[in-house]
């Protein structure tokens, strides 16, 4: 990977506006709170009395796969930019389309739904110290994270708004008003989802020549990273004894990963850097192909509970 046919990716920076990005931030919010609606204090009060699928799926997520990925670069030894990108998009929490994928996989809806929110809220800390730990531990993104100077503390500040705040909102109105959010859930979760499509086809689109030319760089480590956090999903929760119905959840859970969040914390703290940028889209496209993949297979048997 460290040929001299990628080495400008490290210095290309991606067209995207600051308004750009104060739109993505609402797009996210919106599919936060879309999936938030979903949730009462009932669903945390009972994972508490059996916290172990939650914990796995936790640990899975946080631990599990950003290990995985510190091999992963350590092995192939791609270009600084790409490995912090596979790092940052490793240290996010799981994607806003894994309930859905879940769902349609046959797998616990619920648990998957309960595990967004808490690595949500998990991600605060988890998101920035893993960044920070796992890209200083790799010399050539130590460089970047130097130059850039990044604050794990911005970083968290940020997470909170995006992803906290809209799921306390969503909890909230589900609680005073749950005829309200019944009506609502399906529609501004569709809704949330297109939106959220058609901006990261429209950033591409704007950014074309760049993704066309770099996209060959980062396409088969993206495949390799993303089969990476699914087998990590499964083997985790198999390990931990867990039943076909919630090792289901916690695979496509692991393995789908926030790009969204990705992209905002690449736009908002390293100015777009092109490496990065190309892994996060194409990770946010190919996770949803592999995601509902796996999901077709899966649904052919019933998982049981």
């Amino acid at each position: 990977m460290n040929t001299t046919a990628y080495a400008g990716l490290d210095e290309v920076v991606l067209n995207f506006s600051a308004g750009s990005l104060t739109l993505l931030n609402g797009i996210l919010a919106v599919v936060m709170f879309s999936i938030a609606i979903d949730l009462t204090p009932a669903d945390f009060k009972r994972l508490a009395k059996a916290p172990k699928p939650v914990i796995t799926g936790l640990f899975s997520q946080f631990i599990v796969l950003p290990v995985l990925t510190f091999l992963l670069v350590i092995l192939v030894q791609p270009r600084p930019s790409i490995a912090l990108g596979l790092i940052l998009v490793a240290a996010c929490p799981g994607g806003n389309i894994s309930n859905f994928i879940t769902h349609r996989a046959g797998g616990n809806a619920a648990l998957s739904v309960s595990m967004t929110a808490f690595a949500t809220v998990g991600a605060i800390l988890l998101t920035p110290l893993n960044i920070a730990f796992y890209g200083n531990l790799y010399a050539p993104t130590r460089e970047i994270l130097m130059a850039t100077q990044i604050d794990p503390v911005s970083v968290a500040i940020t997470v909170g708004f995006m992803l906290v705040l809209p799921l306390i909102l969503g909890i909230t109105l589900n609680v005073l008003r749950p005829e309200f959010t019944t009506r609502l859930r399906k529609p501004l979760q569709y809704l949330s989802m297109a939106i959220f499509v058609v901006f990261i086809v429209a950033a591409l689109a704007s950014n074309w020549d760049y993704f066309k030319a770099f996209a060959g760089a980062v396409a088969a480590l993206v495949v390799i990273h993303n089969a990476l956090a699914l087998g990590g999903g499964f083997v985790t929760a198999t390990v931990a004894k867990l039943s076909p119905f919630d090792r289901r959840a916690i695979t496509i859970e692991t393995g789908i990963q926030n790009s969204g969040l990705g992209l905002i914390l690449i736009f908002g703290f390293f100015g777009g850097l092109g490496g990065m940028a190309v892994v996060a889209a194409f990770w946010g496209i190919w996770h949803a192909i592999s995601g509902i993949a796996l999901a077709a297979v899966m649904n052919r048997t019933k998982a049981q509970r």
